[in-house]
């Protein structure tokens, strides 16, 4: 066995089987390695699209599906609405910023479709997710600008959009997820409270953060890359923040191979020290992207399965929660 295979982790068979297919599926797509961002990201959403069909549970009944179009950083921006068919009145309500590696990913692809609107049908949660601009033609941290205009929108379009205005929050995925914290961390300084925030596989700092990373350093100098555009430390790596204290109420959900485990979990010991309530979940065998397996692999259903039973008790209440910082580590998913 090469030194290589010895460092492997012990992975699912499903995510295995994903990791086969991206590499059977890629070799029919050339434009993956176009230097065209557009027939780049034409190519990575085919790709992302035939993958969910293989592996991601499809759209579950029972969900309203409808296009919107709210404020951006610079003007408006398209975002999908994902909403319990059987609900009336006003939701609470969270943003979500798709995944993507900032340079990538759409509201349009299948992948997103699927798991916001099981999502949003098993935790009684409105999901409202925002086609944010990209990076290059977009740098950091218009993202974050276009987030912050978005929940402002929804804010002022509570009764429109039936929106429990009270229990609005932020949510993202990988990139999206630090678009969150960091759309968390502007909110705070505006003085304007967030009901909760959800950060799912997030890179929560430009810089190793423990041995994840270390062992990773293609995704240590891909972070770099992304975000050499002159912003702010702070609002580019939320880990880095001057001030933790009087963000809203998060969830962070890290995957134990995922080379970004460590920043995430210093990231929840950061929150808790500020006093800021956190639940860390570390989804136990799972790495980077798996948690999108569930039409596979009954780990990313427990996945699923946490998180949604973890957003349901966060956005209950009426009032931002105030419970003491509880962190879990080690638990499935």
């Amino acid at each position: 066995m090469s030194d290589q295979e010895q460092r492997r982790p012990p992975l699912n068979p499903a995510i295995l089987e994903w990791i086969q297919r991206i590499r059977e599926l890629s070799a029919t797509l050339p434009d993956l390695e176009s230097p065209a961002i557009g027939a780049r990201r034409r190519a990575q959403r085919e790709l992302s699209d035939l993958l969910a069909s293989e592996f991601t549970a499809p759209v579950p009944s029972g969900v309203d599906i409808d296009d919107l179009e709210v404020a951006g950083g610079e003007g408006p921006l398209r975002a999908r609405r994902f909403r319990t068919a059987a609900a009336t009145g006003a939701l609470p309500t969270m943003l979500w910023l798709h995944g993507g590696g900032w340079t990538g990913g759409t509201i349009d692809e299948s992948l997103n479709d699927r798991l916001c609107a099981d999502r949003a049908v098993r935790s009684g949660v409105q999901i409202v997710s925002l086609e944010y601009r990209l990076a290059p033609e977009h740098p950091f941290p218009a993202p974050v600008d276009d987030a912050v205009a978005a929940l402002a929108d929804l804010r002022a379009r509570a009764d429109e959009l039936a929106i429990d205005a009270d229990r609005l929050g932020v949510g993202g995925n990988s990139a999206g997820a630090t678009v969150a914290a960091s759309a968390a961390l502007r909110e705070r300084d505006a003085g304007i409270s967030l009901h909760h925030q959800a950060l799912e596989v997030l890179p929560a700092a430009l810089r190793i953060v423990g041995e994840s990373m270390a062992a990773d350093m293609a995704t240590a100098l891909h972070l770099a890359d992304v975000y050499r555009c002159g912003a702010p430390l702070a609002e580019a790596s939320p880990l880095d923040a001057p001030d933790h204290r009087d963000l809203a109420p998060a969830l962070i959900l890290a995957a134990e191979f995922d080379p970004l485990r460590d920043g995430a979990t210093a990231y929840a010991d950061a929150l808790r020290n500020a006093g800021v309530p956190v639940v860390l979940r570390i989804g136990a065998g799972h790495d980077h992207a798996s948690p999108g397996l569930t039409g596979r692999w009954e780990g990313a259903r427990e996945w699923r399965d946490v998180f949604v039973s973890a957003l349901s008790d966060a956005y209950r209440s009426t009032v931002r929660p105030n419970a003491d910082p509880v962190t879990t580590a080690g638990a499935r998913p």
